[in-house]
């Protein structure tokens, strides 16, 4: 089989082209052409201007044998994770060739990607590297030729442009909004007929252009407390804090913002975003992540024991005075604790004495960071909300901070009695 990965929203010439080129190498070997297409949001964590079954009809009608969706995925995982999903479902699937598009030469993103297939690591690399997601295809291709003994050939063709220019989706959905959802001609020019069809039927059915429900993640993110924004993945404690500040909210811009001066960038935002609005827990990424490493398709350096580690290993460091910069530096360059990390560890209270009378041992604890940076808890006693900073040691305090502002390892929290008083017990991840 002949595998692409796509979007298609909508799908345009350029796609055209990789879907000819498909063609032509399945006809060759008798084989078919299978559209491998992302649905509910797409590989940017944004939802799809055009639907499923419409984006799907267009990639049929550009000469596509059959469509796979791919759901699930883009709402809960980055790139780095979804990339490797996707190349072996593809693999276990059968597809042999795979189809895609490049202003740079097979050899050269062949040579670029063979280091980040030595390290399995696929995030992190760096914008400056022209086409970095094909790169990101080949180097994970290359690394899951140790779990199936196989990996797909890759076709890499020039990228389509008219004018000089690489066609951009971005661009047509943009004209075509703004043209109160009329196709202007320009943006025909860049569609073939039979996109322009399917789109211009849907309009006409009022099948409008998918959106966010704004509605439910406004509400979410204005009372949502800063625990359970905490517990939520892709949300870090400065972005908590920062979305707790800004509230209230009454639209999705006002949100950007508040990502924005978390130091979020436009990927990530759209997957927190996403994440708010599917209520996405970090508990239940962190699952997700575990099928597949039980599966052998997540790297040993994007595990999560491997983000449990690079978190202890940091402050282990930081507590000698080495810098986190620093820290991460030398993990990276395979340096380890001496020590294996802790998964569990007791905090202290403050507590005034009434407050100690209503607790019990085994009351269930929330974590989160204050709005002064410090890392506390708060328990609820029936008709009562006890709310104290955390007693830690200073390098499990750096510990506890680094796995909270992670996008997926969940922590959970109960308060212990013990001969010295009430602690809170926290352990790290499922």
């Amino acid at each position: 089989m002949i595998g692409i990965s796509a979007d298609f929203d909508p799908l345009h010439k350029g796609h055209v082209k990789l879907i000819e080129k498909a063609r032509k190498l399945a006809d060759r070997k008798g084989s078919q052409v299978i559209i491998y297409l992302n649905k509910g949001y797409s590989a940017n964590h944004a939802p799809f201007f055009s639907s499923f079954k419409a984006r799907s009809r267009m990639a049929l009608e550009a000469g596509a044998d059959r469509v796979v969706a791919i759901e699930g995925l883009h709402h809960r995982l980055t790139l780095a994770y979804t990339v490797p999903i996707r190349i072996a479902m593809m693999i276990e699937d059968g597809v042999e060739d795979y189809v895609d598009a490049a202003d740079i030469s097979t050899p050269r993103v062949e040579k670029l990607s063979q280091e980040y297939a030595r390290k399995g690591v696929f995030s992190g690399i760096p914008r400056h590297l022209p086409n970095r997601n094909v790169i990101r295809w080949f180097a994970v291709n290359d690394f899951l030729y140790k779990n199936y003994k196989r990996k797909m050939k890759f076709h890499i063709i020039s990228e389509y442009k008219m004018g000089g220019e690489k066609i951009s989706g971005r661009e047509i959905r943009k004209e075509i909004t703004a043209n109160q959802l009329k196709i202007p001609g320009n943006v025909k020019e860049m569609l073939p007929d039979s996109t322009v069809d399917i789109m211009e039927e849907e309009f006409e059915k009022g099948h409008l252009p998918g959106s966010r429900d704004n509605e439910i993640i406004i509400n979410r993110l204005n009372n949502y407390s800063r625990s359970k924004l905490l517990s939520l993945a892709h949300l870090n404690a400065d972005a908590v804090n920062e979305l707790v500040t800004g509230r209230r909210y009454r639209m999705e811009n006002q949100v950007w913002a508040s990502l924005r001066k978390a130091g979020y960038g436009p990927v990530l935002s759209r997957l927190a975003i996403s994440a708010v609005e599917q209520d996405v827990s970090k508990e239940e990424v962190f699952n997700l992540i575990g099928d597949y490493e039980a599966k052998g398709i997540i790297p040993p350096d994007m595990t999560r024991d491997k983000v449990i580690e690079r978190a202890w290993f940091v402050s282990s460091k930081s507590s000698r005075g080495i810098s986190s910069s620093d820290a991460h530096k030398m993990f990276r360059k395979g340096k380890t604790a001496g020590k294996p990390p802790i998964y569990s560890l007791d905090g202290g209270l403050h507590l005034r004495s009434f407050e100690v009378d209503s607790l019990e041992d085994g009351m269930h604890a929330e974590i989160f960071v204050d709005k002064r940076g410090d890392i506390a808890c708060q328990i609820r006693p029936t008709g009562r909300k006890i709310k104290s900073p955390l007693k830690l040691p200073a390098n499990q305090a750096t510990y506890l901070r680094l796995l909270l502002d992670s996008h997926f390892i969940p922590l959970h929290a109960n308060v212990v009695k013990k001969e010295e008083g009430f602690r809170i017990r926290i352990k790290i991840g499922g």
